[in-house]
């Protein structure tokens, strides 16, 4: 016999607070970073527009229409636009994560809301709504059952962003209660986002936020025409939970509770490395190692401690890692990262091409990068580094990390997001002048109707 159904089940509890957020009383700091998110992700696509999967991604998807595939001539569907703008701002690996989670919000929801928005003709207000309830809403489910969904074989940044996207997408159409417990409840079967990918470094998790981002859409607009789904989709004894996490009983209250009026949305951290997130602090110790005119002939090893929820993306096999694959396996492998750090001195797009992670020097260094597991690691509360280096002499050198750079201990200022937003422009191939003006576009989405057909071609 099932479970007893609650009287009121979580989503409905949701529901009722996401219908009542108003721009007006959000937080300046949450505005900021809703507007600094916009900004990244356009950039983003804009890094990303001359690459193979991003084209393949546009090529495969048979939906001509009126919205705009940012950084190409060619025009799609609302669900084509979202799927291909998110597939190509998270396909670097260089865009937000969300530190508790983590999650990567903007790529998902950035690019649903433009698209629908975009579709519909929904103005900026409607446009910032959508966006901020849905980057809290991913970042909130991320501490119900912190880590699980990893451990069961799932992509956070998928399964969340369809939610995320579906309540983003609901809220700036303005669904009503029943509505968006319904877009909820009907989203909850279309999430999806396996992390098999890690095997051979192969595209499939390029395309996670772009499938949560049309995932999401599509369930809303189904919701807005009378469309059914379970209102106890969260909780429920086969619910999503149960489905991602193996887990029935998570902390809901962390979703609920204050939604609406506390904003961790403006926690969210933006990247400096395009690579694994809890990869940068490590790439930080080992930028300050090589600083010193440490050779890499010089290190007999270099031993990290690491937080145990990190290593069968990061470092297993450790083999594998020391030698990733392709370009695309080299942003999850932590032992190239490090090396690439140490001997290059920083971490670029240029650094994860196929050419990059076969260099000599750098496959060698890589090959005396190893872990041990640190139980006190504070992992996924914060991504800290420690890197403990022997030398050939005898000396044993460290260097410590206490935060991620870019996150909540050391956020980037807007002109830092302006700077990066014009270096991947000029990265996809814009000149000065055309990224000048797509950044002046970017930074004024929300002052009017949705219109990005200047960002075309």
């Amino acid at each position: 016999m099932d479970a007893k159904l609650p009287d009121i089940a979580v989503a409905e509890h949701l529901a009722e607070r996401i219908v009542t957020v108003d721009a007006g009383r959000l937080p300046a700091p949450a505005r900021e970073k809703c507007e600094q998110t916009l900004v990244d992700v356009v950039g983003l696509c804009l890094a990303a527009r001359n690459e193979d999967y991003v084209g393949s991604a546009l090529a495969g998807w048979d939906e001509d229409g009126p919205c705009t595939a940012i950084g190409h001539k060619r025009s799609l569907s609302a669900a084509g636009a979202a799927f291909g703008n998110g597939t190509a701002a998270h396909g670097e690996d260089f865009d937000d994560t969300f530190e508790g989670g983590p999650v990567h919000a903007g790529a998902v929801i950035v690019s649903a809301v433009l698209a629908i928005g975009e579709r519909y003709r929904i103005d900026g207000k409607a446009a910032l709504e959508g966006i901020a309830v849905g980057i809290e809403l991913m970042c909130r489910l991320g501490l119900v059952a912190p880590k699980m969904v990893h451990r069961a074989g799932f992509h956070p940044t998928a399964v969340f962003g369809a939610m995320g996207a579906a309540a983003a997408v609901g809220k700036a159409l303005r669904l009503d209660r029943k509505q968006m417990v319904d877009a909820l409840g009907v989203v909850g079967s279309m999430a999806s986002g396996i992390i098999e990918y890690l095997a051979e470094g192969t595209w499939t998790k390029r395309m996670h936020a772009g499938w949560a981002a049309q995932s999401g859409m599509r369930a809303a607009l189904l919701a807005r025409a009378g469309f059914s789904g379970p209102r106890t989709v969260f909780e429920g004894v086969h619910g999503f939970f149960h489905g991602f996490a193996n887990t029935t009983t998570g902390d809901f209250g962390k979703v609920t509770d204050d939604f609406g009026t506390r904003w961790l949305t403006q926690t969210l951290a933006f990247k400096l490395y395009p690579c694994g997130t809890m990869t940068h602090p490590y790439i930080d110790c080992a930028r300050r190692l090589g600083a010193r005119g440490i050779k890499p002939d010089d290190v007999v090893e270099m031993v990290c401690d690491v937080g145990e929820g990190t290593v069968h993306r990061l470092w297993e096999p450790l083999a594998g890692k020391q030698t990733p694959r392709n370009g695309y396996a080299g942003k999850f492998s932590q032992p190239y990262c490090i090396a690439a750090g140490f001997i290059r001195g920083n971490v670029g797009l240029s650094d994860f091409s196929d050419e990059a992670v076969r260099e000599p020097a750098v496959v060698a260094l890589a090959q005396k990068v190893r872990y041990r597991i640190d139980p006190g690691n504070p992992y996924p509360d914060n991504f800290t580094g420690h890197i403990r280096a022997t030398l050939h002499d005898g000396s044993v050198i460290e260097e410590r990390q206490p935060h991620m750079r870019g996150g909540v201990h050391e956020p980037l200022s807007r002109e830092d997001i302006e700077s990066k937003f014009l270096l991947n422009a000029r990265y996809g191939g814009y000149d000065v002048a055309r990224a000048e003006k797509a950044l002046k576009l970017a930074s004024n989405v929300f002052g009017g109707r949705i219109d990005l057909s200047a960002l075309r071609g």
